[in-house]
């Protein structure tokens, strides 16, 4: 079954990159979200109307959990449930940046066990099934194998490395960003980059599918405590994010504070 919803998954991501391409650069209608959640633009709900559309009914039994959607605490009950961002990095998205992604993942009894994340205007589809490895563009990806976090090159905001956060000295990093969480996962599970750490709370769109593909690649990703992620929760929300090989990422947990 999970090879089944990657294909789903692949021809609903392809979809919605063709529309983020009649939307980019156009200047679509935006607004702000309440509670300083960033902006939404008629773009991010024309696709996710698209993607519900598309998945639900292929697969009606699925619970649904998407940023866009009012959440609905039946998908808590659900066996199976779809976790997608229809654009994360809308910002980006917005100011013509080509590094936003379209993030989707299935999730069964808080695993997740299919996985696609797309970049349309890059063209770059990252893809995994549980135990079936990670792929970009259908060639299999690994993570770097840097074990030292002094000098590594880590996907991370500024006050992620702010003193308060560290038990002992700030580690000296080459630090670097991208608007989209979920590529900035599928960054570090190609060895693109070292490690990404985010100190905020996660939403499960944002993560679900980089999340696999990053564990399928050989990578670690825990919480800032070193629990594994668990989706379908209420509420939606992992307690950070660390992600990078694992014994850099053991590093990382042993010293932060």
């Amino acid at each position: 079954m999970p090879a089944l919803d990657l294909a789903l998954l692949t021809t609903a991501a392809l979809e919605a990159g063709q529309l983020a391409r009649r939307y980019w650069r156009t200047s679509p209608e935006t607004w702000e979200k309440p509670g300083h959640q960033g902006p939404v633009s008629e773009a991010d709900i024309a696709i996710d109307r698209r993607l519900r559309q598309m998945l639900t009914a292929a697969r009606p039994g699925y619970g649904w959990l998407s940023e866009e959607t009012e959440d609905d605490p039946a998908r808590l009950g659900a066996e199976r449930v779809f976790i997608v961002d229809p654009i994360d990095g809308t910002r980006a998205f917005l100011e013509g940046d080509r590094s936003f992604a379209h993030a989707l993942a299935v999730a069964e009894a808080g695993r997740v066990v299919a996985a696609v994340v797309f970049l349309p205007l890059r063209d770059k589809l990252y893809s995994a099934i549980r135990g079936g490895g990670a792929y970009l563009n259908g060639a299999s990806i690994r993570p770097s194998a840097r074990s030292a976090l002094d000098g590594a090159s880590v996907l991370a905001t500024r006050p992620a490395l702010d003193p308060e956060h560290w038990d002992g000295p700030v580690p000296h990093v080459h630090r670097a960003l991208r608007a989209s969480l979920a590529y900035r996962l599928c960054l570090v599970a190609e060895g693109r980059y070292d490690a990404m750490l985010t100190i905020r709370d996660s939403w499960h769109w944002d993560t679900a599918a980089g999340s696999l593909i990053l564990t399928e690649a050989g990578a670690a990703v825990t919480d800032l405590g070193g629990c594994p992620l668990i989706y379908n929760t209420a509420p939606p929300l992992s307690r950070g994010i660390i992600a990078a090989p694992p014994a850099l990422h053991a590093e990382i947990l042993s010293r932060l504070a």
